[in-house]
């Protein structure tokens, strides 16, 4: 798209490609490192980072709420050339959106240096670094119209989410966290409503390509079908006598919730032994 030329990380594949290598790299690397060394804490530095995400995740909310809304964006579906100006400042909300993507990074390499390594699972970086990717092929093809709902449900998942996350840092305010279940739940319906409203512009077009809706719809419905496995696994399953007996409650779970939901987010258990 002519509209996005020359924006940062964008004229090449080659950033993204190489961002995404370094990423899976210090993971291998970070874990062979830590090994025999004993798990930082980070809390101070954890803070500001799920601030500072939180804060950007509201940015992108607000802007692209207010952006469609001056562009007349149409719910149901809209093309890539008909808001004009609000189109631009479509794709520059968007643009942050990708780059969020790479500061992401840091949840797992938070992971690596308080020796999370179990939670380091496929489900967390296929989605980080599939996400950073699949966002740099959005901003240079597609970068406004249909492609706003997904970032705009998302960034408001991530408000809660990394609210979350930094106040569980907090040993006072963990008794105040009692939403873990619902954080799931509502990503799963983020996830579900982001199909509905990609297919709805494939059953009523609108200029919109075609592949990539279809596209869309697949990648949301890997991490549907990931997320349900992880929903089940800690809602649903309940644990056997034996298990209970011989397993302690903060192995697996955690008031009520599984280890694998932090592998898919950020790292901040309620550890207070690593901490």
């Amino acid at each position: 798209d002519a509209r996005v030329r020359g924006w940062f990380l964008l004229d090449s594949y080659l950033p993204t490609f190489f961002l995404t290598g370094a990423y899976l790299l210090c993971i291998w690397l970070g874990n062979k490192f830590m090994k025999n060394r004993a798990p930082f804490s980070l809390r101070p530095l954890l803070i500001v980072y799920n601030l500072g995400i939180t804060l950007l995740s509201f940015y992108m909310l607000i802007e692209l709420i207010l952006a469609t809304w001056e562009g007349g964006y149409n719910l149901q579906c809209q093309n890539l050339h008909s808001a004009g100006e609000a189109d631009i400042r479509v794709a520059k909300v968007l643009w942050w959106y990708y780059f969020s993507k790479v500061i992401e990074f840091m949840d797992t390499i938070f992971f690596v240096l308080r020796k999370k390594s179990s939670q380091i699972t496929f489900l967390h970086v296929y989605h980080h670094a599939t996400m950073f990717n699949i966002w740099w092929c959005v901003l240079n093809w597609i970068p406004c119209g249909q492609s706003f709902f997904g970032p705009t449900l998302n960034s408001f998942i991530h408000v809660l989410m990394y609210s979350y996350y930094g106040l569980s840092v907090i040993p006072s305010m963990r008794k105040y966290l009692w939403w873990k279940k619902y954080l799931t739940q509502a990503q799963l319906i983020q996830f579900v409503l982001t199909i509905v409203h990609t297919l709805s512009a494939a059953v009523k077009p609108c200029g919109f390509p075609f592949g990539c809706l279809m596209f869309q719809s697949s990648y949301m419905a890997t991490l549907v079908i990931l997320f349900i496995n992880f929903y089940i696994k800690t809602y649903r399953k309940a644990p056997s006598r034996t298990a209970v007996k011989e397993t302690p409650a903060t192995t697996e779970i955690k008031n009520g919730f599984h280890k694998d939901y932090f592998a898919a987010a950020n790292g901040l258990q309620n550890n207070k032994k690593a901490q």
